[in-house]
């Protein structure tokens, strides 16, 4: 696939959703034009895609716009899937991720934005951390012994809540959780997604 007629990519590095995205569009090899996008300023080339205005959004050479995260997963994933990630998905917990997790997160980051006791939402998020630290017990990553696409799908996730208070999450009796979460921050795939971009402007080039 020739830079012309590849896949746009409209991004946000720190954004989760995006992070995932990355994630499965890395592992699958499938080429793709990063626009990394200020969500301050967002482009028009974005928003005409994609009215909506988030991230990610992968805009297909053929005018298609995929503008949910794990469809463009499944997307890239059903083109070349080298590590089978796709047999290594858990639809019900990836939405108790994005549904209550993710509630829980905002308002335990982001107390004032929301106007939440963080401390609430903090032991909240701990409580669907602690069953994902339970699932680990019997593999090292939440659907088998190897990585899949429910790991890449939460992992991001994850990460942002660690990293609101890292020493207090260390503290946590959360150690098979954690070492899972290292493994992934550690990996040469998470590196390669997590790379710097310019902000991409319209006739800008990355």
């Amino acid at each position: 696939m020739d830079r012309v007629s590849a896949p746009i990519l409209y991004s946000f590095r720190r954004c989760p959703y995006a992070m995932r995205a990355r994630l499965a569009l890395a592992v699958s090899g499938v080429r793709y034009e990063l626009r990394e996008v200020k969500l301050s300023d967002k482009p028009a080339a974005l928003l005409t895609a994609s009215p909506k205005g988030t991230v990610p959004v992968l805009h297909l050479p053929d005018a298609t716009v995929i503008d949910e995260s794990l469809d463009i997963m499944r997307w890239a994933l059903s083109i070349c899937d080298p590590e089978g990630w796709l047999a290594r998905d858990d639809p019900a917990l990836i939405a108790a991720n994005d549904g209550g997790f993710k509630h829980d997160l905002d308002r335990y980051k982001y107390p004032q934005r929301h106007g939440s006791d963080s401390r609430v939402h903090r032991e909240r998020g701990v409580a669907f951390l602690s069953d994902l630290d339970r699932r680990l017990a019997d593999h090292a990553q939440l659907c088998g012994p190897t990585r899949g696409l429910a790991d890449a799908a939460i992992v991001p996730f994850v990460r942002q809540f660690a990293g609101v208070e890292p020493d207090w999450f260390a503290a946590q009796p959360l150690r098979r959780l954690q070492v899972w979460l290292a493994s992934h921050r550690s990996s040469p795939l998470f590196d390669a997604v997590m790379v710097r971009a310019p902000h991409w402007v319209s006739g800008s080039a990355i």
